[in-house]
């Protein structure tokens, strides 16, 4: 009789008051990872650990949906992944995320950092906004398409050169610490650039690679195999060019040779430290900025 009691009354007060415990501590995990959203550029990884183990089924072995190769593209993004008003979070996933994700139609910014992504493929996000939403999170009206993606410590050495032709609004864009020989076409209104730490040189940059992004404001292009500085727009800030392998510079570099008025008031900060240029040797280069290089004078 006793067992009976305790099987039919006990053990579910039990499971029940188990249950809200999980969903109280998830709803206030969910509440801190929105805080850190609204207040930062990334959240804490173990906030997104543990945002993880409060989602149900996808975190427990053998419950959640992947294939016998255990190929994370069998999971459903949002049980992979974190999703969060807009943003989606796939930083160090396990197991192994070797290509982009498909991604909820809303989403505005990608994370998909320190994972193994070798290529990037026109199809990847061409068709953003008809994709499966896996996500019941609410958007605001202005997440309509991506604005910033984050690919940086992956394994990526290709891209398609349609990849991101298709994403209008997209105005920063990490591709550090991958191994990149070559830039693909780049969005127009991008306003940051991360290309630090990979393999570029010269041939891999096309000469109107940047010409056209006249929105463009902080350029980062250092510790790559660069032999030349390739065309900057007037309205980049900040360039990075430090530690590449740039031999010399020109009065068409930063400056014009055939307008000795024009001016470059918006770069207030160029890196060429790092490369064998000697930058003593070209006086008449930099007569358009108001900041000389950060490099090797004698």
């Amino acid at each position: 009789m006793k067992a009976l009691l305790f099987t039919c009354v006990l053990v579910p007060w039990l499971a029940a008051a188990s249950a809200g415990r999980l969903e109280q501590d998830s709803q206030l995990i969910a509440g801190s990872l929105a805080g850190s959203e609204r207040n930062g550029y990334f959240v804490d990884r173990w906030k997104l650990r543990r945002a993880r183990r409060a989602l149900p089924v996808a975190d427990e072995p053998g419950d959640a949906p992947v294939g016998q190769g255990g190929d994370a593209s069998d999971l459903p993004t949002c049980l992979l992944c974190v999703c969060l008003t807009g943003s989606v979070y796939c930083e160090e996933v396990s197991p192994d995320v070797t290509s982009v994700p498909s991604l909820p139609k809303e989403t505005a910014y990608l994370y998909a950092r320190f994972n193994k992504i070798k290529k990037i493929r026109t199809k990847d996000f061409a068709d953003i906004d008809s994709k499966v939403n896996y996500c019941s999170i609410p958007f605001t009206e202005n997440s309509l398409t991506l604005r910033r993606i984050d690919l940086t410590g992956n394994m990526i050495s290709e891209i398609e050169d349609g990849a991101f032709s298709n994403l209008p609004l997209l105005e920063e864009l990490s591709l550090a610490e991958n191994k990149l020989a070559k830039l693909p076409m780049l969005p127009a209104k991008l306003k940051y650039f991360n290309a630090n730490n990979n393999l570029l040189k010269t041939r891999g940059v096309k000469a109107n690679a940047f010409k056209k992004l006249t929105t463009l404001m902080n350029l980062y292009l250092a510790d790559n195999q660069l032999e030349a500085v390739p065309h900057i727009p007037d309205s980049v800030r900040i360039l990075h060019l430090q530690n590449n392998n740039i031999t010399e510079v020109n009065v068409d570099t930063f400056c014009r040779s055939n307008d000795t008025y024009y001016l470059r008031p918006s770069l207030s900060e160029v890196r060429m430290d790092g490369n064998p240029v000697v930058l003593s040797k070209y006086p008449d280069s930099f007569t358009c900025m108001k900041v000389l290089p950060i490099g090797q004078y004698r």
